[in-house]
């Protein structure tokens, strides 16, 4: 089958090499997805996703990325490794380097790098770009929208044990990551990320899969505020409201992940836990199961979904359907049908003013009592449309 066949080169297009090039050795790849979503079912103007790039029309901004990677090994047991793409944030493309490091393979089994590297946030962290190396077009939302940042500078240590059955891989990392986007109520806000460290383990047996246990935190530090317009009965004038103030808290996320694919059938499942210390959000939990089988070249898969939040709750079920087209290209469609309860909005985007007309329904303000001015939080629901195509070279 020629996905079976190509995934190892979209694995190592994402995951460190487990040895070094050779002096003078290199290796050039690139990578990317070209694909268009559809929101159908909510109201004119309502945006989904973690860029909000979703909407009512047609866009290919929300799914398409273009990438490259070049390796160089400088001596036996040193080499450089870059990673460059384009992508949208929002509503404008921009050019990133996603990783940039200098590795040192010290032995057969222990690999050090320094530089820009993949924050070991998630299962697909290290191939988040590279759609070829999963089976989905869009990742899971309710999981892939808790943690927005993507890269740090810092250190990583990667260790690889082979074992008579597969092998036992562990990875620590630190550093930090200063002056990202994050993306909240409609709007690009700043934030940094100090003192990261992550630590993972992952084994990958020749028969029965691949569990992986990983941990990340770091103290975080954002302000997001917005203009918004007070109610009528509080003279409806603009002012500059705070929605969140968070300096340098610890935040803190838990994953555990497990894949299995035997050529025919396979399933990708994973579990997360995120945490902020004194930002009254409580803990968000976030699971997905997915599971899939081949007939020749097409792959079906069905996948559920789910968010929970103290203010509510986001489900969904993804019915795909890919072909492939060629070795390195294949070509998927998705329909995903998400609702969210208890007056939540999910991965569904609120406006600023939406969000303050909320919060003032919900609690007042001044002499005006909750549940006379703003509006009450609802529920939203929607059908979303995706095709595209994924390739390596």
């Amino acid at each position: 089958m020629f996905k079976a066949r190509l995934l190892p080169l979209a694995i190592c297009l994402a995951a460190a090499p487990a040895f070094a090039l050779e002096q003078g050795e290199h290796r050039f790849n690139t990578f990317g997805t070209v694909g268009i979503t559809h929101l159908g079912g909510e109201d004119d103007g309502r945006s989904y996703g973690i860029t909000g790039q979703t909407t009512d029309s047609w866009r290919g901004d929300q799914l398409s990325k273009f990438g490259a990677q070049i390796q160089y090994g400088l001596t036996d047991t040193v080499g450089i490794t870059a990673q460059v793409t384009a992508k949208p944030a929002q509503d404008d493309w921009q050019a990133n380097i996603e990783w940039l490091y200098l590795s040192w393979q010290t032995t057969d089994n222990l690999m050090l790098r320094v530089g820009r590297l993949r924050t070991p946030v998630y299962m697909y962290s290290e191939s988040i770009d590279v759609g070829f190396s999963y089976p989905w077009l869009r990742l899971p939302d309710e999981v892939y929208s808790q943690v927005q940042l993507s890269n740090y500078e810092g250190v990583d240590a990667v260790y690889n044990m082979p074992l008579s059955f597969g092998s036992l891989a562990f990875q620590v990392a630190g550093g930090q990551a200063k002056n990202r986007d994050i993306f909240a109520f409609d709007e690009m806000h700043d934030i940094d990320y100090e003192k990261v460290f992550g630590a993972n383990i992952s084994l990958a047996t020749n028969d029965f899969g691949t569990l992986r246990v990983g941990y990340v935190e770091a103290d975080i530090s954002t302000e997001i505020e917005d203009i918004v317009r007070l109610p009528a009965a509080l003279g409806g004038t603009l002012i500059n409201q705070r929605f969140q103030t968070i300096d340098k808290q610890k935040g803190k996320f838990t994953s555990v992940g497990y894949q299995y694919d035997n050529g025919t059938w396979l399933t990708s499942n994973e579990w997360t836990s995120r945490s902020i210390e004194a930002d009254n959000s409580g803990t968000i939990d976030a699971f997905y199961l997915m599971g899939g089988r081949r007939f020749g070249e097409f792959l079906t898969h069905v996948t559920y979904a789910q968010l929970d939040d103290d203010a509510g709750r986001q489900n969904s079920w993804t019915l795909g359907l890919n072909y492939n087209l060629m070795p390195n290209m294949v070509l998927k469609s998705e329909y995903k049908r998400v609702d969210t309860s208890g007056g939540y909005d999910g991965v569904f985007v609120r406006t600023p003013q939406e969000a303050f007309d909320n919060a003032i329904n919900a609690a007042g303000v001044g002499p005006v009592p909750a549940g006379v001015a703003g509006s009450p939080a609802r529920n939203f629901d929607g059908d979303i449309i995706s095709v595209g195509v994924d390739f390596v070279f």
